[in-house]
């Protein structure tokens, strides 16, 4: 069976496609770097991540991207012996405006060598390239009509302005021949998201609508020619939770349709599970896929019926989910930073870290501030599981207060819990709490610690954090035993829906090491090694 997220933690914008008996996930990755993450099955039960594609300058920069811009919905297909993969780097996220410019690449192997991007437009966001069986190709993405009231984290219908389809010549490689809005969208709005798929003579256009909250939907429409015009889907939307409040799956919406070999039928979409009894999902937007069934009447609908989707999915042959460790323990050995971690923004992590200056440690060089949109020494896997405990141990000899280093709950600018050792004019070295709990805009600061927790002068410091659901304890070791650093806090903000929103927050929960050094001197802090381990779903 299919078990529900199958990637689960945060990895939303599922896009999917099939080469053989392999199938490939692309989603989206926003301002964490390298840019894409693609996971590998020959199931459709068990995924493994094995590339982030977009890993150097020429293809990705995005220092100055905000929280939540950056890599938004690739697109990942396979013809002429190729993959493509299409993109969107968004530079402009809040006001009327979207700043959003979309790129393919390609490569002959998911391997690589991945080329260097191609620039093919800027209209919107959100873009699809289709391969025809006549050999064109058309490249799809939403349009963004600014003249409207909607901006970001508040988004309106009238800004979605449709979907947009141009031909795209890859000799040329550039867009050519007319621009055609082919489809508005339904009645609920916010159309994005668009994928094509054929069959039987008709073009079938999935988006998603809704906004990529709890009214969230994939919706469907077909045409017989690949310009429109398009009719609705007579239920309108093929996968949904809008209406559905007690669903396991929630904020159901945006993904892609696949075949197997035997020509079943399978949709991906991303969804959320929120806290039992809060509405907030610090796991994030994360991938589920469903069976679906092509009716008489020559419309897609799911096999189990009605529009919600469902935990429990049966699979194309019978395959069991393998076990998951309960606990993965990360050495920093290898010169080469273990593939769960990501840091954020830039394409030049020599700058923010090194495997090799001090061997079977992590040093992170200190940089600006923690939530820096530029250079931010910050390296975290994502969270994936509702409780879990994470570990590390910190060598580090801070020598004035900008100076810090530690272990930290992230989310983005606004919304992190850090525990950091730092120094202390009266005290030297320290141990301190900085938390921003969902202060948007102004990004003010909470210190949970009235007084930060002295420490020995010199040796490694173990820095821990334990979360339940809602609550988030951190814990410290100054060479004797484990220690409770600072009161409960609240781990719950750590997500979607804390602080700003879900309209305006992208990504997920992170837990992970940091360091900063506002003085400018650029401190290392050096990390022997970092612990996940899951306490429960």
């Amino acid at each position: 069976m299919i078990q529900n997220p199958v990637l689960p933690g945060f990895n939303p914008d599922p896009s999917i496609c099939r080469v053989g008996l392999d199938y490939y996930i692309a989603t989206s990755t926003f301002e964490w770097y390298p840019g894409v993450q693609i996971h590998h099955s020959t199931d459709l039960v068990n995924w493994r991540l094995v590339k982030r594609p977009l890993d150097r300058a020429a293809q990705l920069d995005m220092r100055g991207n905000p929280d939540s811009g950056g890599i938004w919905a690739p697109c990942l297909s396979f013809a002429d012996g190729l993959f493509w993969l299409v993109y969107t780097d968004v530079k402009r996220l809040d006001g009327s405006f979207k700043d959003s410019h979309n790129y393919i690449v390609t490569a002959p192997s998911i391997d690589g060598p991945w080329s260097d991007p191609v620039r093919v437009n800027s209209s919107g966001f959100d873009p699809s390239l289709f391969h025809d069986d006549d050999g064109r190709k058309w490249f799809l993405n939403m349009v963004w009509n600014h003249i409207s009231t909607g901006v970001g984290g508040s988004p309106k219908h009238p800004s979605f302005a449709g979907i947009l389809l141009q031909q795209y010549d890859p000799e040329a490689r550039k867009l050519v021949g007319p621009v055609r809005n082919v489809f508005a969208g339904s009645a609920h709005g916010l159309v994005e998201g668009p994928h094509l798929f054929k069959r039987e003579g008709w073009y079938y256009l999935t988006t998603a609508e809704g906004g990529t909250g709890y009214d969230h939907a994939v919706t469907m429409a077909r045409s017989r020619r690949i310009e429109g015009p398009y009719e609705l889907h007579p239920d309108i939307h093929l996968i949904t939770s809008k209406d559905a409040p007690d669903a396991m799956l929630q904020r159901a919406g945006h993904g892609q349709i696949v075949e197997t070999p035997q020509g079943e039928v399978y949709h991906t979409h991303l969804c959320s599970r929120p806290l039992p009894g809060l509405r907030r999902s610090p796991l994030g937007r994360e991938t589920a896929i469903q069976k679906c069934v092509w009716g008489e009447d020559g419309w897609l609908r799911l096999a189990h019926g009605g529009p919600v989707p469902e935990v429990e999915v049966a699979a194309p042959v019978p395959s069991a989910r393998a076990p998951e460790p309960e606990l993965v323990h990360y050495d920093f050995d290898g010169a080469d930073l273990p593939r769960d971690f990501q840091w954020l923004r830039t394409p030049y992590p020599e700058r923010l870290f090194s495997l090799t200056e001090k061997p079977g440690s992590l040093r992170l060089f200190g940089r600006e501030s923690i939530g820096s949109w530029y250079e931010q020494a910050l390296v975290a896997r994502r969270q994936q599981h509702f409780s879990f405990r994470a570990k590390t141990e910190l060598a580090f000899a801070p020598e004035t207060f900008q100076q810090a280093a530690g272990l930290t709950h992230y989310y983005n600018r606004h919304k992190f819990h850090f525990l950091g050792v730092t120094h202390d004019a009266r005290h030297g070295r320290v141990l301190t709490i900085l938390s921003c709990p969902g202060d948007w805009p102004d990004g003010r600061l909470t210190f949970p610690l009235s007084d930060p927790l002295p420490l020995s002068a010199a040796g490694a410091i173990g820095l821990a954090a334990e979360v339940d659901g809602a609550i988030l304890q951190f814990w410290y070791r100054d060479g004797g035993d484990w220690m409770k650093a600072g009161p409960v806090l609240d781990a719950s903000v750590i997500s979607d829906e804390g602080g700003r929103g879900e309209h305006g927050s992208f990504t997920g929960a992170f837990i992970g090491m940091a360091a900063f050094d506002t003085s400018g001197a650029g401190l290392a802090a050096d990390f022997d090694h970092f612990v996940y381990a899951r306490r429960g779903g």
